[in-house]
């Protein structure tokens, strides 16, 4: 398998992809090796993985130049991406002895009432590629700390950076049978469906986490899809600082070029403010530098995939067909790497494919509103359901709001952000289970009630 630099087209590596027969040898080994790492205490489990998270520090460089490279991404964000994983990692390991411990309910009488979180197994991770390391640490961090041994499969276009990951886990202590790396594109990831894991848990678009889960859902083990987003932001009316608010919102819109799920997909500003609005973010967004990755103050790197060119291109063309302006880009940079610049549309409307199918690019629609009530009617006119925001100098007109959007996570005065302490779930065409917060270290167990009787 070539792995492509998208900035440059250049063929960085030759990797040798997995057969079924090397990962039917991999889970073997995985599912011997699970049975041990089971029976190592928490308390060792969680210092070799705080050992995980102290060496991604220490190689952040390396970790972010491999990134860039394979992925497209300007330097400082892959940097700040690696800086992320380790906060997450600090957080899941400082907390995993709380929430993974036995729990006593009631200790009455002679009878002792007790939850144990059992870990599943062997647990299949198929990751995405616009946020290896964040991503990955949501899911293999958790799992391994409960006890889980993970086949750990990097996207196509993430896989030097999946051999980064196994190289420190396997550094800081993680045994070799307890965490392995799957090697390929969607034939390898077709091939894990038909094996015999404990759990699955995916990270990417809609149609692939719901080949997934239709292909497994009749076996019954868990199943996580953290999938994609149509994000919606309002600008309320009463907003006071709209220069500051537009540089905040462009930057949730276009950082890491738009390939977020959680990135601001389209917004919604009041008629009060949206002429004084559209002008400070168009101006803000007519700042960024676009260019080479590895360039000193590019903000706007290479989309990781080719053919993610088109989409954008095809909405944006649509738009404009049905009555959209363009205030700035539009296009594809002609030459080599796969560039295209940060484009501001106005005049749009939800017939359009802009403000109703996920972009995940350098794009982003702003349409104007007469109230609150039609916003929020805009916001719910979607089939995803993960994150909302609404900037508002009023809170309760913002929990107002939020209140009433289907999202698993709503933002008042910020956007395209994660914490480690809160649960990272979508609604609807957005996935379903959670990562991150209690939820998510105790969503790689099996809860077991223990009735004890002395």
């Amino acid at each position: 398998m070539k792995i492509i630099n998208p900035a440059t087209e250049a063929i960085i590596a030759h990797v040798k992809e997995d057969s079924k027969a090397s990962l039917k040898k991999k889970l073997s080994l995985l599912r011997e090796g699970q049975k041990k790492w089971s029976r190592v205490s928490l308390k060792k489990r969680i210092a070799i993985l705080q050992k995980f998270s102290a060496l991604l520090k220490a190689n952040t460089e390396q970790c972010a130049q491999v990134l860039t490279r394979e992925v497209g991404k300007p330097l400082p964000q892959s940097r700040n991406e690696v800086n992320g994983a380790c906060g997450r990692a600090k957080w899941l390991t400082e907390n995993a002895e709380k929430y993974l411990s036995d729990e006593v309910m009631s200790d009455e009488g002679n009878t002792k009432e007790v939850i144990r979180y059992e870990p599943l197994g062997v647990v299949c991770n198929i990751s995405a590629w616009n946020y290896p390391y964040l991503v990955g640490t949501n899911v293999f961090v958790p799992a391994l700390l409960a006890g889980n041994a993970v086949l750990y499969k990097p996207s196509e276009y993430a896989t030097l950076t999946g051999f980064e990951i196994e190289k420190l886990l396997k550094k800081a202590g993680v045994p070799d049978h307890v965490f392995q790396v799957a090697v390929g594109a969607r034939e390898v990831g077709a091939a894990l469906l038909d094996m015999d894991f404990d759990g699955y848990f995916f990270t990417g678009s809609y149609a692939t986490g719901k080949f997934i889960y239709e292909k497994i859902s009749p076996r019954m083990i868990p199943c996580g899809l953290e999938l994609g987003g149509k994000d919606p932001l309002y600008v309320a009316a009463d907003v006071k600082d709209i220069k500051s608010v537009a540089a905040g919102t462009a930057d949730g819109a276009f950082y890491n070029n738009g390939q977020s799920c959680c990135s601001v997909e389209r917004i919604y500003v009041h008629a009060k403010v949206f002429d004084k609005y559209v002008e400070e973010f168009v101006k803000e967004v007519k700042s960024y530098k676009l260019g080479k990755p590895t360039e000193e103050g590019v903000y706007i790197g290479a989309l990781t995939r080719e053919a993610q060119l088109k989409v954008v291109d095809a909405q944006v063309k649509d738009a404009v067909k049905k009555g959209a302006k363009v205030l700035t880009g539009g296009k594809k940079l002609s030459g080599k790497g796969h560039f295209y610049e940060p484009t501001v549309l106005v005049n749009v409307n939800h017939k359009m494919k802009v403000m109703r199918e996920e972009s995940f690019g350098p794009v982003i629609g702003i349409q104007k509103v007469k109230s609150d009530e039609e916003a929020l009617q805009l916001m719910n006119d979607t089939e995803y359901g993960l994150t909302a925001a609404v900037y508002s100098s009023s809170l309760s007109r913002a929990e107002k709001l939020l209140a009433q959007t289907n999202s698993g996570s709503g933002y008042w005065n910020c956007c395209d952000r994660v914490s480690p302490a809160l649960p990272w779930s979508g609604r609807k065409h957005s996935g379903f289970g959670s990562t991150l917060s209690h939820v998510g270290l105790r969503a790689f167990t099996k809860p077991k009630g223990l009735h004890l009787r002395g």
